[in-house]
C-alpha cells in the first residue's frame, strides 16, 4: 500500500461511530523510516492542542483496521462541556 492510497479513505472513531474526515497528510519518523501518525484537517475543534489549528492527529497505534474506504481508529472521545 503507498501512503497515497490512504488521502481517500474515511476515518471512523470506533468509541462514539462518528466520522473524522479524511486523511490529509501523514508525520512520519524517517529515522525508524515509519509512519508516527496521521493527520485530519478541520477537526481543530476536537485536539487542536496536539497539531496545528484545524488538525486532528492520530497516532499509528491508534488505528484497528485499514479497509477498503474506511480506516477504523480507537482515538479518545472527548468530553463536551455543557
Amino acid at each position: 500500500m503507498r501512503l497515497t492510497d490512504l488521502r481517500d479513505r474515511d476515518v471512523v472513531n470506533v468509541n462514539d461511530g462518528k466520522r473524522l474526515g479524511v486523511i490529509s497528510d501523514v508525520e512520519l519518523d524517517v529515522e525508524q523510516g515509519t509512519v508516527k501518525a496521521i493527520i485530519i484537517p478541520g477537526a481543530g475543534g476536537l485536539r487542536g492542542v496536539l497539531g496545528k489549528k484545524n488538525e486532528l492527529l492520530i497516532p499509528w497505534d491508534k488505528i484497528i483496521k485499514v479497509g477498503l474506504d474506511t480506516i477504523l481508529v480507537d482515538f479518545p472521545v472527548e468530553e463536551e462541556s455543557l
